[in-house]
């Protein structure tokens, strides 16, 4: 007899139709898989075997053979084990046909028929609506994740005895309940810093709170212990929550990389990823034989921290540039193509100097200018110039580390972060997703920005050689300040001077400029 059931592949985040056929014949007994499985799909016909027979059923002492259709993509991951599993029911006449084309099946089989954890719940979820299907039968586990698409009836299973229970009329399977789904992750923040923890640094608060307010790249600078590492830590107090749509592309990627917290269906507050210099290139963009996410799509609509940014490998660094203009990383393989989200917030944080005293004015800097500019040129050009802003840490004076008075709170940055980017969302439309200012292009932006042509922007860009990235980098910028009120009213003070600070003059910003 033949059977035909449905399963799904999930590449990158988009899920694509499996069609698994299978046949039983007379013959001496032999199990094979076919269509380019992996050694998880492969090692499937032991799991399978036991889980039929730990359920109650009967598995069937003949020629089976399986087909997992498209031959020419592989299939990889151990969701494939429960519609094998029904494929063999049906083709052996121990459950009915009954709504098997319009459903798709997905989970791991354990050696008792129980099904266990997989990762992809939502994309699938999501391409089944897409393909036309109206049942997703998986692990009930990962139900509430799945329940997140309202157009496609939910099934969660603790074992695959439910399915054939529910086959003999023994009890019958109810969708998931939506209403008991456990609820979005908590906002809080990723770190209990306090932006009233922090003393001194306003100018440069001030900055990260413009940086925050329109997503917009930052470079921060300054000696050893003068605070960046902790200053950057604070930046997730002080962003607002994801929106509906921004919350559903972060899961997903989250449940695709097999990182989706226990219990959590979906995630709500921004992601913050800080990886260690030594991170590998394959391990920052994404990659390896089975394209995953890398860090740079795990921090989408969040923040990626860069510290110690000179340390990180020339080439690791480089491999920002394309992600940073565009938004996405598209990682190429000969069987396919995935393509994962990377708009995100990248928060660098450095030494001016490989010893780290250079415009310091409590300790001389002793290195020499080849070294300076070797230590520099890790952060090639084209990088820094897709950094929007530049912000010059100094040491803390030891009379602002003992003020006894506490600084502003995160919460009332935050309010006023909330209040810049719900004014860029109405300047943009309500149909893009998270609307913010770096998103602003060609005449979108020229609509925003009406400027004298021979104006002060005029005189710089002559003054300073800015490209037309650079002028256009000013103008997203002054529309983030526009869009912000500060907390006096007066004209914002962060430093904003395109370039690399001034350290080509080997000087040091003088206070707030």
């Amino acid at each position: 007899m033949l059977a035909k059931v449905t399963g799904c592949a999930v590449i990158g985040l988009t899920g694509e139709r499996v069609s698994i056929e299978v046949d039983i014949a007379s013959g001496l007994p032999a199990f094979h898989i076919v269509g380019l499985p992996d050694t998880a799909v492969t090692e499937a016909k032991e799991r399978v075997r036991s889980a039929i027979r730990n359920a109650g059923a009967e598995f069937p002492q003949k020629r089976i053979t399986v087909n997992m259709a498209p031959a020419d993509l592989r299939k990889e991951g151990a969701g494939y084990d429960l519609p094998i599993a029904i494929g063999i029911l049906i083709a052996s006449g121990q459950l009915p046909e009954q709504r098997v084309a319009e459903t798709i099946y997905l989970g791991e089989l354990a050696l008792d028929g129980s099904l266990r954890h997989v990762q992809g719940a939502l994309p699938v979820a999501a391409a089944a609506t897409a393909m036309g299907f109206t049942r997703l039968v998986l692990p009930m586990v990962d139900a509430p994740e799945a329940a997140l698409i309202d157009e496609v009836e939910v099934l969660g299973v603790e074992s695959i005895r439910d399915l054939i229970e529910d086959a003999r009329g023994v009890q019958s399977l109810t969708p998931f309940d939506r209403s008991t789904s456990p609820p979005a992750e908590p906002v809080i923040p990723w770190t209990v810093t306090d932006f009233s923890d922090v003393r001194g640094q306003e100018h440069v608060k001030r900055g990260l709170e413009v940086a925050a307010a329109g997503g917009h790249n930052l470079l921060m600078a300054g000696p050893p212990g003068a605070g960046k590492t902790l200053l950057a830590r604070s930046i997730p107090s002080i962003l607002p929550p994801l929106g509906n749509h921004e919350a559903l592309d972060v899961t997903k990627i989250y449940s695709v990389s097999g990182t989706l917290r226990e219990g959590v269906a979906l995630i709500r507050q921004r992601p913050f990823r800080a990886p260690h210099h030594t991170t590998s290139n394959v391990a920052l963009v994404g990659g390896g034989s089975v394209p995953r996410p890398g860090e740079i799509s795990l921090a989408h609509n969040g923040v990626l921290l860069l510290d110690e940014t000179a340390e990180f490998a020339r080439h690791v660094l480089n491999a920002l540039r394309q992600p940073l203009e565009e938004g996405t990383i598209r990682i190429a393989r000969a069987a396919h193509t995935a393509v994962f989200p990377a708009r995100f917030m990248l928060v660098a944080a450095m030494n001016p100097c490989p010893c780290g005293f250079q415009g310091d004015e409590r300790r001389a800097c002793r290195c020499t200018p080849q070294a300076i500019d070797r230590y520099r040129g890790r952060l090639s050009g084209p990088l820094r110039k897709r950094i929007d802003l530049g912000v010059w840490v100094p040491a803390v004076p030891f009379a602002a580390l003992t003020e006894a008075a506490p600084g502003e709170s995160s919460a009332r940055v935050r309010q006023r972060v909330r209040t810049a980017r719900d004014r860029q969302s109405a300047r943009h439309g309500p149909a893009t997703a998270s609307p913010t200012n770096p998103r602003l292009e060609g005449l979108a932006l020229a609509r925003h920005c009406f400027l004298d042509p021979s104006g002060v922007l005029d005189a710089a860009s002559r003054r300073l050689h800015l490209s037309a990235r650079s002028c256009h980098q000013l103008l997203r910028v002054a529309l983030t300040i526009a869009s912000s009120k500060t907390r006096n009213g007066s004209a914002s003070s962060i430093w904003l001077r395109r370039r690399s600070f001034v350290w080509r003059q080997g000087e040091r910003p003088a206070g707030k400029t």
